[in-house]
């Protein structure tokens, strides 16, 4: 299907690695990277190949995750593997890795891809070569400098952060994932070259934090902003949150680039979420931060119902390509469409549960962060630097891989030692989990 493009359309570069849904986490687990190559499938069926730069992402190497990981942490994670963890057991136990953070077959390298994807988005807004930056292998955004959590390993956010900040005095990074963006928002606690914002699901919860009251340390106090949320979250509600709390933000704040982490288990249905949003609700947030015309990077995260992760993203890289008033609601034929039964539709409905958040809560959140907005130096401006090299020569990344086609062919699927695992518990008629699977949960 082709779109017509509109004046003034943003330029958007989108990251693609084809071996990303070899990988596997372990029977039973929710995250599933299969879900990446199902987005990129769909969206490649619906013809936005032709509105997008596709990029094959480069490989981040140890020294670019040591930016901000400690290098005893990241060695860890090179060395190892399903067959000598008998060997790290101390260390497990110490980098948070076994439970919620297995040892998977090729997980080095599957962190490498999502990384990778993320520093190179950084880089092409960093040097004016792109408007928005994809890579829905990323944003894993509960990393910490020297712990896995929350199915995170190494944080692709902090880095690609850090890189924009050799171009970019302040960035605004916002977080829809349902649960609390807790890894980004710690790295940067204690700066006001970072403003963090997170709207998720709070009380009771993975991972606990995020509390209305947390806003920012030191010369970072009221950087940080999060905006806690009970279940039932719909899209009117949403949108009456995010729409007046982001615009005082980017008034006050006047940021120069933005990171948008975009988690999709806040969508109604989500296997682990709580929240009722449908794409469009989900979608406003990646419409709204673009209207504002500043460098762009999109990132992942969350969402475990699969398949509506996969329309979810597809719908969001129609947003950014401002292309998603002509998509058909009717899904293309695509290597994964029996996935997408009974209804083969795009958008979800929102269920009937109810939405816990009243008028007075949500007006008590607001204006408490209201509040804290106005304490904050508007624009604060940064001391004249010495600009840093950037991560890796923008050359590597001006060319496109070769052809767009999905390239999961049978005899490929296996190439990385967990694809094979995936297959053989995927039953095919189900996008989540195989019988077996279900019983573990």
């Amino acid at each position: 299907m082709a779109y017509t493009q509109p004046r003034g359309r943003q330029k958007v570069c989108y990251y693609y690695d084809s071996d990303v849904g070899n990988y596997y986490y372990g029977q039973g687990h929710p995250m599933k990277p299969q879900r990446i190559r199902m987005t990129h499938n769909l969206l490649l069926n619906y013809g936005m190949y032709r509105k997008l730069e596709i990029y094959r992402p480069y490989r981040a190497e140890y020294h670019e995750m040591t930016k901000f990981h400690s290098d005893e942490y990241i060695r860890f994670l090179k060395s190892i593997r399903p067959d000598n963890v008998a060997d790290y057991g101390k260390q497990m136990q110490r980098f948070n890795v076994g439970e919620d953070c297995p040892v998977f077959e090729g997980m080095y390298e599957f962190f490498q891809i999502a990384t990778g994807g993320s520093i190179a988005g950084a880089v092409k807004l960093n040097r004016g070569h792109t408007d928005i930056a994809i890579n829905w292998s990323g944003g894993l955004h509960h990393a910490k400098k020297s712990e896995a959590s929350g199915f995170c390993y190494v944080n692709d956010i902090v880095l690609a952060i850090l890189e924009m900040l050799k171009y970019h005095d302040r960035i605004l990074y916002i977080d829809i994932d349902i649960h609390h963006g807790d890894g980004v928002e710690e790295a940067f606690y204690t700066t006001d070259r970072v403003f963090t914002v997170s709207f998720h699901k709070y009380g009771e919860y993975f991972p606990g934090t995020g509390d209305l009251r947390d806003s920012g340390a030191g010369k970072g106090k009221n950087y940080s902003l999060n905006f806690p949320m009970r279940d039932g979250m719909d899209d009117f509600t949403y949108e009456r949150c995010f729409k007046p709390i982001i615009k005082k933000v980017m008034e006050h704040y006047r940021p120069s680039a933005i990171v948008l982490q975009c988690g999709a288990d806040s969508l109604t249905g989500d296997r682990l979420g709580c929240f009722n949003l449908t794409l469009k609700g989900h979608g406003m947030c990646v419409e709204y931060m673009k209207s504002f015309g500043l460098p762009m990077l999109l990132l992942g995260g969350g969402g475990y119902t699969i398949r509506n992760v996969a329309r979810c993203w597809t719908y969001e890289t129609a947003v950014a390509l401002h292309c998603h008033e002509d998509l058909s609601n009717e899904l293309p034929y695509n290597d994964y469409f029996e996935y997408f039964a009974p209804d083969f539709k795009l958008h979800i409905e929102k269920n009937n549960m109810t939405n816990q958040n009243d008028n007075v809560y949500l007006e008590r959140c607001m204006e408490k962060l209201t509040e804290n907005l106005r304490s904050i130096t508007h624009a604060p401006s940064v001391q004249m630097y010495e600009r840093p090299e950037d991560s890796i020569d923008a050359e590597q990344i001006t060319v496109p891989k070769n052809g767009v086609g999905d390239t999961q062919f049978k005899g490929n699927i296996d190439k990385l030692g967990g694809g094979q695992a995936y297959a053989d518990n995927n039953t095919g008629d189900d996008d989540e989990f195989s019988e077996a699977e279900a019983k573990v949960l």
